[in-house]
């Protein structure tokens, strides 16, 4: 897993002090040095440009997300997205899937250039599993439209179809206020990491070359600013299905290991379990998500 943050700073303890201001520095965004060839591709750059930190969280240990689904209303109250591995309460086994847990976690609200100017808490854990994926998802105490009204900050949409092989995509971390920019390489029909399986896994391409503390944060299209999946896991020393060192399985059975690779779940099926007042139906239609 993208580890929380305590695991990440005593792997850099390990690596030792040299390696430090790598992993903390923010990301910077190189400088256009050639001007688009075309009217396509200025409006494609723009639309990339336009991915920042506005709406992304910060937590005590972990990066998330104040996210709404396409059916959300601005009176609804406002969700934070992040890993199950990242639940306060600690990693749910697998198989476990937990709901209507009572929370007063707060989150670090950040705005477009990755500066805090909130402080959002949460009442209830509405939904928080390791089991086919890896998420957690809070309900906070407020609403969208009270954050808009008071700070300016709108949620980041979660895209509702599957994402897209070759889609250009941006991890941004609240924690280290870092973006990671890369594509989406490909899809894992299973993913094993130590007891826990994940399924129809995201696969980065190279350049997102997550660390621990990242985990929770959304992995959002360059090109549409919806979030299409939450980065989670990476294969760190080349080890095969150990924690920390997820391995690929496909249908036949076949592993795969890919050291230096990282992973993200998909989140187009969250939408189909909530329903009106971003309330979560489990037996709503369509919805795949693991039950209790």
């Amino acid at each position: 897993m993208n580890k929380p943050l305590l695991a990440a700073l005593s792997a850099v303890a390990t690596i030792g002090l040299g390696a430090t201001p790598a992993l903390a520095a923010p990301h910077s965004p190189a400088p256009q040095t050639t001007a688009p060839h075309s009217a396509k591709a200025a409006k494609a750059a723009k639309a990339a440009l336009t991915v920042d930190f506005a709406g992304t969280v910060s937590l005590s240990n972990c990066s998330g997300s104040v996210i709404r689904f396409p059916g959300s209303a601005d009176t609804d109250p406002a969700l934070v997205l992040t890993n199950g591995h990242c639940l306060e309460t600690g990693m749910p086994s697998a198989g476990q899937v937990i709901t209507g847990q009572s929370s007063s976690r707060t989150f670090g609200l950040l705005n477009s250039a990755g500066t805090k100017i909130a402080t959002l808490r949460a009442n209830q854990v509405v939904y928080s599993t390791m089991t086919d994926t890896d998420v957690t998802i809070y309900r906070t105490t407020t609403t969208y439209a009270a954050i808009k009204s008071s700070y300016g900050i709108s949620p980041l949409t979660v895209q509702d179809t599957h994402p897209v092989a070759g889609t250009a995509i941006k991890v941004v971390s609240g924690y280290w206020k870092r973006i990671y920019s890369c594509n989406i390489d490909g899809f894992v029909y299973r993913l094993k990491e130590g007891d826990w399986t994940f399924k129809d896994s995201v696969r980065y391409t190279s350049a997102c070359n997550t660390i621990g503390g990242t985990s929770g944060s959304p992995v959002i299209d360059a090109t549409t600013g919806k979030v299409v999946a939450v980065n989670n896991t990476g294969n760190e020393d080349g080890q095969r299905c150990t924690v920390n060192n997820p391995c690929e399985v496909d249908a036949s059975g076949n592993v795969t290991v890919r050291q230096g690779i990282n992973y993200a779940q998909e989140t187009y099926n969250i939408p189909a379990c909530f329903t009106t007042g971003n309330k979560l139906n489990l037996s709503a239609a369509g919805c795949t998500l693991p039950k209790p």
